[in-house]
């Protein structure tokens, strides 16, 4: 799975309109599940996203986690994240899970933080979103659980 953290002073999400969700400070994630993706995959996602550091301390340093701070997360599914546009100009999405494997690891993910007691809030599968934030920092990390997997049971160096 692929994600892509942003630390956030706020963001929202509209569908048709409508405002679905928002969150003050915490974290945006932008998240992509790939074909060969498991429940391994959104386990890890979901363990380590709130657990990084990545929110400044009383010195100005990437100190502390979502949790530290009691900040808010919002988790948006993006599948164009899996897109392949190294060949020709339009993108290909032969990589990305098809939409019910692709929800289940969503969901998981979710789940996952939910158990955690964290405030999570979320888009809505599958829909066209506006995605509105504020990114602080700007803050933005890229997560791909199969490069921390595969190197876990050495696979890749």
């Amino acid at each position: 799975m692929l994600a892509v953290i942003q630390r956030v002073r706020s963001a929202s999400v509209e569908v048709e309109g409508q405002l679905i969700s928002r969150i003050q400070q915490g974290l945006l994630v932008l998240l992509g599940a790939a074909r060969d993706d498991t429940d391994e995959d959104a386990a890890y996602l979901a363990e380590k996203i709130p657990m990084l550091r990545i929110f400044p301390d009383e010195q100005g340093k990437m100190n502390r986690s979502l949790r530290d701070i009691q900040g808010q997360i919002l988790v948006v599914s993006q599948f164009t994240l899996l897109a392949d546009v190294y060949k020709g100009r339009r993108p290909g999405f032969d990589r990305a899970a098809p939409p019910e494997r692709a929800r289940e690891l969503y969901q998981q993910v979710i789940d996952n933080l939910n158990a955690q007691g964290f405030s999570v809030h979320t888009g809505l599968f599958g829909a066209k979103m506006l995605v509105t934030l504020q990114n602080d920092g700007p803050a933005t990390f890229l997560l791909d659980s199969q490069q921390v997997i595969s190197r876990k049971i050495g696979l890749r160096g």
